[in-house]
């Protein structure tokens, strides 16, 4: 069979978009009383083929595509294919996931949830972490980033105008393809984004959803192990965060090969592990100038 020429089978989806930040009134510190605006958070029960599975706290941006990247995610659905559609309501705060077959031994995979640190998400499932070894990236050779590179893509989300930048509290999440942005959510929680961009890309392109493997991850949350295994579930190599990594995530990528960077933010960074992957390109450090007494 001729891959170029399959069509997969995506599904369907509802477009079901709700306003991402709402006004009220505050006081200040003068004690003046103004207008500003603040995120939204709404509950969405996932419902597959009528069967209660999770509730997940949401901004509401893309959620059919973030349903849909949370079934990749937890490794419920192996394809696109096996999803026939996703409706959601949110006159009932609701998505429907009608897939094709049925989900093989869903109560099996859905029993053993682990509290996670995801805000907004709450837990994962705890087979997630046993599937490790089977992801596959693409070596050192072929998956890299220039320091030139990773500048570009901070400067990129520096001046990127956001909802955390009108209205706070909100994580975001970007891929990149060297320096270019292909796509970028925000959502109350940082699990929530990096799962919507996982649906994105199965919903994109023809025979085959959109790889990995030559792009990078960006996001504002820390690096947690579920972040490390969801971004390397996404066959991508190579993540940016503006925030630290925990002891937990630092294993998981040094296993899995990949490259972190942390603390990322106006030409600032530490490269945490994959330092293979990585071109430097330092800059001289100016000499300090010594005091001397009058």
């Amino acid at each position: 069979m001729n891959l170029e020429n399959t069509v997969r089978r995506l599904p369907r989806l509802t477009r079901g978009r709700v306003p991402l930040t709402r006004q009220v009134e505050v006081l200040d510190e003068h004690g003046e009383r103004r207008l500003i605006q603040i995120p939204t958070e709404r509950p969405l029960t996932v419902f597959v083929d009528k069967r209660e599975l999770v509730t997940l706290m949401t901004l509401g941006e893309a959620p059919e595509t973030l349903v849909l990247g949370y079934l990749r995610n937890q490794r419920l659905v192996a394809t696109v294919d096996e999803v026939e559609a996703i409706s959601v309501d949110w006159d009932v705060a609701a998505a429907a996931v009608t897939t094709r077959d049925g989900i093989q031994a869903l109560e099996q995979k859905t029993a053993h949830r682990v509290i996670t640190t995801g805000c907004g998400q709450g837990t994962v499932f705890g087979s997630l972490m046993s599937q490790v070894d089977a992801v596959q990236l693409p070596g050192a050779d072929l998956a890299r980033i220039r320091q030139s590179t990773l500048n570009a893509i901070l400067e990129v989300m520096r001046q990127r105008d956001s909802i955390h930048r009108q209205a706070g509290s909100v994580h975001g999440c970007a891929l990149f393809r060297h320096a270019e942005l292909i796509t970028v959510v925000e959502d109350v929680g940082r699990h929530n984004a990096i799962d919507t961009i996982a649906g994105w890309m199965w919903m994109q392109g023809g025979a085959q959803p959109v790889s990995g493997a030559d792009k990078i991850f960006y996001t504002t949350g820390r690096l947690t192990s579920e972040m490390v295994m969801k971004t390397a579930q996404m066959g991508v190599p190579i993540i940016v965060s503006r925030n630290g990594v925990t002891q937990m995530g630092h294993e998981l990528a040094t296993r899995l090969g990949m490259t972190l960077f942390g603390r990322a933010a106006n030409r600032h960074f530490i490269c945490y592990t994959g330092f293979e992957r990585f071109d430097a390109e330092p800059q001289t450090r100016r000499p300090v100038a010594l005091a001397t007494a009058g």
